[in-house]
């Protein structure tokens, strides 16, 4: 950098961020000032006062480049106090919340079909039967994620926190689990499944290897795919903060499965399949990512993904 090149700047924001000084998120297109080095931002409510002498270059618009100019700042004696403005709690969520919706809207809409279908005999119809696969799929989903989120909020003592059934924007899909912790970030999608979880690996000397995750005699597969996604997004939502070298984990944990009592657990494609006392053992384990850092990661995360 130039050693006549301002250290900030005051600019609308391409990419959303965290203030370096309350931590409060500065959405994409707010004011904010741009610190050149490290790369972060400052909301303007810490930026009030601004020290004398301090170079900083305003830019009046990121559209008309030529209206930039340089101005050496003056003391700012504010009228009166400026009260800081506390950011609200971060709401958690509840997990398995969204698969529980949607159980109860098949199941409602199945009973309305049935006795709508069957005026008199529907109560009969409905007693008798069981509810189809499809629908029940939903209902053990959200008992997994529920059973998965007691375990990993028992964490809290240990500084670990947590965002439980987040929407990936603008869509409907969610994340089951976001956990922060010293260790990193932990991408967890829970998933309740019967049989014993296993990587059948074929080929790698003459033919291209392979590696197919199985639960039982199911091909699992595709749920590698889904969380390697996940975890891409969640990088992408942290380096707009300027918050640099975290670790982001991806896991998928199979709660109730037929785990073997000594070892089990494997890696594929960078994502760890294990089950869920592991998965806290790992979510909880050291760290160099600082307590205020796990602090700032939570609540930008919370904004980037809310509750589904």
């Amino acid at each position: 950098m130039p050693a006549d090149t301002p250290p900030t700047k005051r600019m609308r924001l391409r990419y959303a961020g965290l203030c370096r000084d309350c931590g409060k998120p500065v959405a994409a297109g707010e004011w904010a000032v741009y610190y050149r080095l490290p790369k972060n931002v400052q909301c303007l409510a810490c930026a009030e006062v601004i020290s004398t002498g301090l170079a900083v270059e305003v830019v009046a618009d990121e559209s008309a480049p030529a209206a930039r100019t340089m101005l050496a700042a003056e003391p700012v004696t504010p009228t009166a106090p400026v009260t800081p403005v506390e950011p609200g709690p971060v709401i958690t969520g509840t997990a398995g919340a969204s698969a529980r919706r949607e159980h109860e809207r098949r199941a409602a809409k199945r009973e309305a079909r049935i006795r709508t279908k069957h005026p008199r005999l529907g109560g009969l119809i409905m007693a008798m039967s069981d509810e189809p696969q499809h629908t029940q799929a939903w209902a053990r989903g959200a008992r997994g994620e529920e059973l998965l989120a007691k375990r990993l909020d028992a964490l809290d003592a240990q500084g670990v926190l947590l965002l439980h059934d987040r929407r990936i924007p603008p869509g409907r899909t969610n994340i089951d689990h976001i956990a922060i912790s010293a260790a990193g970030i932990f991408v967890i999608d829970a998933k309740r499944y019967q049989g014993r979880p296993s990587l059948r690996v074929q080929g790698g000397i003459l033919r291209p290897r392979t590696e197919t995750l199985l639960v039982g005699r199911r091909d699992c597969t595709k749920l590698i795919a889904g969380i390697t996604k996940q975890v891409g997004l969640v990088r992408a939502a942290i380096a707009t903060t300027g918050i640099p070298n975290v670790p982001v984990h991806g896991m998928l944990c199979f709660v109730e499965a037929d785990w073997p009592l000594i070892g089990g657990s494997f890696a594929t494609a960078g994502i760890d399949v294990l089950w869920p006392k592991k998965a806290t053992e790992r979510v909880a384990g050291g760290g160099s990512v600082t307590s205020d850092v796990v602090i700032a990661l939570h609540r930008h995360l919370a904004t980037e993904f809310p509750i589904a």
